[in-house]
């Protein structure tokens, strides 16, 4: 039983920083840490990254509101997350900022399948079209954030996730 309490606490701990860093960083065009942290959390969680995903996109919902965007969220970071496990055990630092910079790129493109779905073709491909410039600039952020914080943070996440579940972790 602590167990599980102990891992809704961190799953709930790490979809807030998502949230945080994604509305700290706001105001800027395309320029996240969410994708470097999804990255972040498949390798050293793996599986248990679908529930932190899953809390991320309802919070996100829940303070910008349920529009045809928030359904790209459901599948776009589980794609992230299904091809970083096919990676997972990659340890290069500029591997992952590639994957991450390619997201970045290819993000508007995902999100663009509700608005194929409900506009037809026209609306989707003007979605891509009109998203390409910020596309380019979240693909460029992505890969230079990768690049100078995946193997940090990787460090840090990996020793506190061991210490966190050691047995000899005082609760």
């Amino acid at each position: 039983m602590k167990s599980s309490a102990k891992n809704i606490v961190l799953f709930a701990l790490l979809s807030a920083l998502l949230l945080i860093t994604q509305v700290a960083l706001a105001p800027l065009p395309n320029i996240e840490l969410v994708s470097l942290l999804v990255i972040l959390y498949t390798v050293v969680l793996q599986k248990k990254v679908l529930y932190i995903i899953y809390a991320f996109a309802l919070l996100e919902g829940l303070i910008y509101g349920f529009g045809m965007w928030w359904f790209c969220y459901l599948y776009v970071w589980t794609i992230l997350w299904g091809i970083t496990m096919l990676f997972r055990k990659e340890q290069s630092a500029l591997f992952f900022a590639f994957i991450s910079g390619f997201f970045g790129i290819f993000f508007g493109t995902l999100c663009s399948v509700p608005y194929f779905l409900t506009g037809g073709i026209e609306m989707g491909f003007s979605w891509i079209i009109s998203g390409l410039p910020f596309d380019i600039v979240h693909g460029i952020g992505n890969f230079i954030a990768a690049l100078l914080l995946f193997r940090p943070l990787k460090n840090i996440l990996s020793k506190t996730y061991e210490t966190y579940h050691s047995k000899s972790y005082k609760n």
